[in-house]
């Protein structure tokens, strides 16, 4: 990571903003994004670091200092898999959804997605619980294709945008079970080599809790500290990628950097 230089005179007048900040009642921060027409919907600790990075992007501009995001794009990842009500403890999860949600960071908006059920094969019926937790149907993933024949396809997909080529591009989660847990996995299962471009990601939960301040929170509690509600069904794995990429661009937007920050262990 590079290191910023704070010798400049422009980091006395951000730290001397970023007192004033810190003693303002969250009804003042309110009313100051208010004033700055600027979202004054979240928890105190969001608003607060909202407002701070406000002036200090802005103080940074002024001077030349300002810093662009890493990533051209981030490909947002939630798997559904494979589950019982009470898992035994070899129980092996297979992926039965695979959607990505394609982030412009530049823009700061959705600018595509790709959606792909997965057909199991150790465990081909889905249990009640998991089609209940989940919504995805037996005739969904009984006429869905293999797993290596849909990361094939999420391959050539990312080939047809020109990530990794053109555009740099992060794979981001809202935590390290996607990579770490049902990838890895389900490589095995399928006897398919591990994507070298999902061996590093974001993981956002750690993003937003150095960011803002706050303990490591589930994707449900982020959105509510933003003041967001859910925006479809949980634990519906293109819903959730949605919302996490919702998550993502609201970070960007209060100035959070995005960079990747977990790998497969």
């Amino acid at each position: 990571m590079e290191r910023t230089d704070c010798s400049h005179p422009v980091y006395k007048k951000i730290s001397l903003k970023n007192g004033e900040i810190n003693r303002m009642t969250h009804k003042e921060l309110i009313a100051t994004l208010g004033d700055l027409k600027l979202d004054n919907s979240g928890f105190p600790d969001v608003l607060r670091k909202r407002l701070k990075m406000h002036y200090t992007n802005q103080s940074l501009s002024t001077v030349g200092l300002n810093t662009p995001q890493k990533y051209d794009y981030l490909c947002v990842i939630d798997f559904e898999a494979t589950c019982e009500r009470d898992n035994p403890a070899n129980y092996l999860h297979e992926i039965i959804e695979f959607p990505i949600v394609l982030v412009n960071t530049t823009t700061r908006t959705i600018e595509d997605s790709f959606m792909c059920f997965c057909k199991p094969m150790l465990n081909p019926t889905l249990s009640e619980f998991c089609t209940s937790l989940t919504n995805i149907t037996q005739t969904q993933v009984d006429y869905a294709d293999t797993f290596p024949v849909v990361l094939e396809r999420v391959n050539r997909w990312m080939e047809e945008k020109e990530l990794g080529t053109k555009y740099t591009y992060a794979i981001t989660t809202d935590g390290p079970w996607d990579m770490n847990m049902f990838m890895r996995v389900q490589c095995k299962l399928s006897q398919v080599t591990f994507p070298t471009y999902a061996k590093r990601w974001i993981n956002l939960s750690k993003s937003f809790s150095n960011f803002y301040k706050t303990n490591r929170l589930k994707l449900e509690v982020m959105l509510k500290n933003l003041g967001y509600q859910f925006e479809g069904r949980p634990h519906r794995g293109f819903d959730d990628a949605t919302n996490i990429a919702r998550v993502a661009m609201k970070l960007m937007e209060d100035g959070c950097t995005l960079e990747i920050n977990d790998r497969l262990t």
